[in-house]
């Protein structure tokens, strides 16, 4: 049992960043971290974390060992679950990123869905749209948007995501008429700056595949900043239509190249590899595609 209280103390001060956040999560005091995690690397007879005033951080074998911890500890909570017959409620605390646009205004409701059906199950969720590490963050379960370069990862897609390129009346009544992308590099564009192929925006049209060069005037990491400068007449965005539908329905912004439309895009709901898929992640899986499935 010492081995296992080792090594849960050490796997909550890599997720939690520290001694005293680890503590707190455990409901112990800092200093029973300390000695935990010193037996635990006399025990090894290896350093697993770098320590300074400022934060903790994994050496490379202390990443080795975090990275073989995980599963562990998960396989036993899953056994202790079914033991106790929980499996059909799951419990626990289900760690979750979400890109920030799209997690706050299409995936937050699915899920605060998802959790009325679960009262004994708790949740962290953040939204970043950044690639996060979810093995050195202890992340569960992430949703992406488009190109999956991690292949360590395993993937579920969930369904896709279309897009629209679009700009205000006001910004089109001083400007050439647009009638191919190829026509975009005269404008004024607006770009994601997180986007895979930045400056790069695809079409599908009747000659097939198009990618057309933009020159952006306008460059953040926030989709709902996009429209916003959209809507202020300040150029051309290619987003989400679900960040626009309300502005092409009053006309505050009209759609553009309609015979030329972007390919849609994959939605992905990833986790680690090494990470034993538990009964309380598998369930939001299934019930995300579920959800994505519903009209």
């Amino acid at each position: 049992m010492s081995k296992l209280s080792e090594l849960e103390v050490f796997v909550q001060v890599v997720k939690k960043g520290g001694f005293t956040a680890a503590a707190s999560a455990l409901d112990v005091s800092k200093s029973h971290v300390s000695r935990e995690i010193v037996r635990l690397e006399e025990r090894l007879g290896a350093r697993l974390l770098q320590r300074t005033t400022r934060r903790v951080s994994l050496t490379d074998v202390g990443k080795a060992f975090f990275d073989r911890a995980i599963p562990i500890l998960d396989q036993l909570e899953e056994a202790e679950l079914a033991v106790s017959q929980m499996q059909s409620e799951p419990v626990g605390t289900l760690q979750i990123t979400l890109p920030s646009s799209y997690g706050r205004l299409v995936l937050s409701p699915i899920i605060n869905d998802f959790l009325t059906q679960y009262p004994q199950l708790n949740m962290e969720l953040t939204f970043a749209d950044r690639r996060v590490d979810l093995i050195a963050e202890g992340i569960d379960l992430a949703v992406r948007i488009g190109h999956l370069p991690d292949s360590s990862l395993f993937a579920r897609r969930l369904g896709t995501l279309e897009f629209v390129v679009c700009a205000s009346p006001a910004y089109l009544a001083d400007q050439p008429e647009i009638t191919t992308p190829g026509q975009l590099q005269a404008h004024a564009c607006l770009e994601f700056a997180l986007r895979y192929n930045r400056d790069v925006w695809s079409f599908i049209g009747p000659e097939g595949e198009i990618r057309a060069s933009i020159n952006h005037r306008y460059l953040t990491d926030q989709g709902e900043a996009l429209v916003d400068a959209a809507v202020k007449s300040l150029g051309i965005i290619y987003v989400p239509e679900f960040l626009v539908t309300e502005h092409l329905e009053s006309g505050t912004l009209t759609r553009l190249l309609e015979d030329y439309m972007p390919p849609p895009v994959p939605v992905w709901a990833i986790y680690p590899h090494n990470r034993h898929l538990s009964a309380k992640v598998r369930l939001l899986v299934d019930y995300l595609v579920d959800a994505f499935r519903r009209p």
